[in-house]
């Protein structure tokens, strides 16, 4: 039987794989820019569109970076305002689990996903650092380890909120109207070292029941999260063998939580680069890496695994040969940090020497390493190849230009994937983002209190 490829669509702004000195690149802010974007991923028929968050502006040696000059509006806004312009595509944002409140969030979220006819997706992340959390009164106090304790608890919290409406908790009565009924509304409470609430949720179940989870860490602990409480995995794997081993380790984790092989899937973050022949699709690749990484883009990467200055060095030149500065020897933690950072050189070292690469080529090479390169015919044969030979359940893909980074891919490899038969035609009506996915249905039960 062939299996049906899932495509999430990435609105390319704040990353180092948008273009903005192309002379057809838009706004990052602009509304227009999102609405553009989303009914083109519709027009695709797409799963779902994407949005990354950050909850602060980025900062290298005292200086706002510059992908992050023009701002990072905020998430929930942007989707709400896409579902109004928009019928049936998901809408899928990155929301952390350490910097809001459980309540709050899925609250927000179910009001997403019940007034958008079930089409809300969140993306679940998790930090731990002190520069993200100076911007909220709890500065950046959760310690590490304690990253994907708070995730689960806050993600098993939040399904116990969406859950605790029945699907008939609003009844209907011929004299009076619609009218709630109290019983069908199950109290939550959830006492930990975390948490600590005791909440009756005040936002009826959407028609798919709750909104979709994503997960994008690789870790084992991010592992673990995903196969306990994700619907979708955002990762980074797009090597074939790597994919596929990636693929069989997560799916094979799934049974221990109850759950099927169909009930995640696992969609990598994938780029393209198109031609009308293979060579002009590489010369086009090759054009596009060098506008993503500018000579100094390049410098600041190494700055930022080195903490060094390393301003009077040549882009085009070899690695430097200095040490890192991981702090001083007598801070907590410096024995595993300085591991880490040297770990990270030493690899960066072995690909540069191997290839005798420059340092703005070998930033090329592990950033901007594009992962479709062909023809149209080719790229939806590869897509196609991973998803049969199950390496993925689709991809997320990422244009390099904004908003109009998706065009081309819906123009010439959409239509190339509906030919194969592994692609849709339509939507069907009334269909949740669940529904696009394949997933099973959200179960209906009153849910078991997330904790004590």
């Amino acid at each position: 039987m062939t299996r049906q490829v899932h495509l999430a669509a990435h609105f390319p702004g704040v990353n180092n794989t948008t273009v903005w000195t192309d002379p057809t690149s838009g706004s990052q802010i602009d509304f227009a820019s999102f609405e553009h974007f989303a009914r083109n991923a519709e027009r695709g028929l797409f799963d779902y569109i994407f949005l990354a968050e950050g909850l602060r502006l980025r900062e290298h040696r005292g200086r706002i970076h510059d992908l992050d000059v023009l701002g990072r509006p905020n998430t929930l806004a942007i989707l709400t305002a896409l579902a109004a312009v928009t019928e049936h595509i998901g809408l899928v944002g990155t929301l952390s689990t350490t910097f809001n409140e459980s309540y709050e969030l899925a609250r927000q979220l179910g009001t997403l996903d019940l007034l958008s006819g079930g089409r809300a997706g969140w993306n679940a992340v998790t930090s731990s650092d002190a520069f993200h959390g100076a911007n909220f009164r709890r500065g950046g106090y959760l310690a590490h380890a304690d990253r994907y304790v708070r995730a689960a608890e806050f993600a098993a919290l939040s399904k116990a909120l969406w859950a605790s409406w029945q699907p008939d908790a609003i009844a209907a009565d011929a004299d009076t109207g619609e009218f709630l009924r109290p019983d069908a509304i199950a109290r939550v409470r959830h006492d930990s070292r975390l948490f600590d609430v005791d909440a009756v949720f005040d936002v009826p179940r959407s028609p798919q029941g709750r909104p979709v989870i994503v997960q994008a860490g690789d870790s084992a602990d991010g592992r673990d999260f995903a196969t306990a409480h994700a619907d979708v995995i955002f990762s980074m794997h797009t090597e074939f063998d790597a994919a596929q081993q990636f693929y069989r380790d997560v799916k094979g984790r799934l049974a221990a939580h109850g759950r099927t092989e169909d009930s995640l899937k696992i969609l990598p973050a994938a780029t393209f680069v198109l031609g009308d022949t293979a060579a002009e699709a590489a010369e086009r690749s090759r054009e596009i890496a060098l506008a993503q990484v500018r000579p100094e883009t390049a410098i600041t990467y190494l700055e930022q695994v080195w903490n060094r200055d390393f301003s009077g060095y040549d882009a085009d030149g070899p690695l430097p040969d200095v040490e890192p500065d991981t702090g001083p020897e007598s801070a907590q933690g410096f024995a595993n940090r300085h591991a880490a950072v040297r770990a990270r050189i030493d690899q960066l070292r072995g690909i540069a020497t191997a290839e005798n690469l420059s340092i703005r080529e070998l930033i090329i090479r592990i950033t901007a390493n594009h992962t479709f390169v062909g023809t149209p015919a080719h790229v939806a044969a590869e897509i196609d190849r991973y998803v049969q030979q199950r390496a993925t359940d689709g991809f997320t893909v990422v244009g390099h230009l904004s908003p109009h980074g998706l065009d081309e891919f819906t123009d010439r490899v959409i239509p190339l994937l509906q030919e194969r038969g592994s692609y849709r035609e339509s939507y069907d009506d009334g269909a949740t983002l669940h529904d696009l996915l394949g997933l099973p249905p959200v179960d209906a039960a009153t849910p078991v209190p997330a904790g004590s």
